[in-house]
């Protein structure tokens, strides 16, 4: 398996004066809520709004549409094996955003995650050195309650060459009276909690150099505000986000299984 940059950033981010535009000052401060990473510092968190909609970005070169319906993503649906790592809740809520601002959760969509290892390893992926091909680790997806939300149990993903730490994440919604629609992106985590969970077992075990936020150019390109809430939760850590998207948004030009066609 080759690990290599995944495609530039799909969409872009919107500036302050189209927010306000599209959302308006009381809207603004109805849907206040915390989004900037929380690292168990119990420093205070930026106020942004929660249906803003965020960027999408690119599906990169390892997503494979397994079909797993799954909450834990964490074993491999064939052995068993658990994949080590801190684990992670990811409660993610997908509201839908009107043209005119309105804000509404999205039942009924299926949203998938897939990540690397503690080791930098993506499943199913066939490379002569370490291949992973026909295993389903840390990929699975859910549907979509009444309030649009959906829960994950993962681990906090580890690192491979040319990438900042993330998770990939896709929403997809199912054709009735409106045509279905993909949304694609990533998340991010804080370097400093990143830095202190790397620094434990088997995170430890990796060498080589992580590229870090600052560095990675998709993170420049919108990661500030996929950045997740990241705190401590027993052995663990937990996270929840809102994901504004606006179903009816055209997929960009050039925009194919999640890369630029040249």
């Amino acid at each position: 398996m080759a690990m290599h940059d995944d495609d530039h950033t799909v969409g872009r981010v919107l500036t302050r004066r189209e927010l306000v535009a599209l959302f308006g000052a009381a809207a603004a401060a109805s849907f206040a809520h915390s989004a900037s990473a929380q690292s168990g510092t119990g420093q205070p968190s930026t106020i942004v709004p929660s249906c803003v909609v965020h960027p999408q970005q690119t599906e990169g070169p390892f997503f494979v549409d397994e079909r797993l319906l799954r909450s834990d993503v964490r074993a491999d649906s064939r052995t068993g094996v658990v994949s080590a790592g801190s684990p992670l809740e990811l409660r993610l809520s997908i509201a839908q955003v009107s043209a005119a601002g309105a804000c509404a959760p999205l039942a009924g969509a299926q949203v998938d995650i897939w990540q690397c290892d503690a080791l930098g390893r993506y499943s199913d992926v066939n490379d002569r050195r370490n291949s992973t091909n026909g295993q389903t680790f840390l990929r699975g997806h859910q549907v979509t309650d009444a309030k649009g939300s959906v829960q994950f149990t993962t681990i906090y993903p580890g690192w491979y060459p040319g990438r900042a730490v993330h998770v990939h994440f896709k929403v997809r919604t199912v054709a009735s009276s409106s045509p279905a629609y993909e949304f694609t992106s990533q998340f991010y985590f804080d370097e400093r909690l990143t830095d202190r969970v790397h620094a434990r077992e088997p995170y430890s075990t990796r060498t080589g150099q992580r590229m870090r936020n600052d560095s990675d150019g998709i993170f420049r390109d919108g990661g500030l505000q996929l950045t997740l809430p990241v705190t401590e939760r027993g052995q663990g850590y937990a996270a929840s986000f809102t994901v504004g998207m606006r179903p009816g948004d055209p997929a960009p030009r050039g925009w194919g299984r999640g890369r630029w066609r040249l």
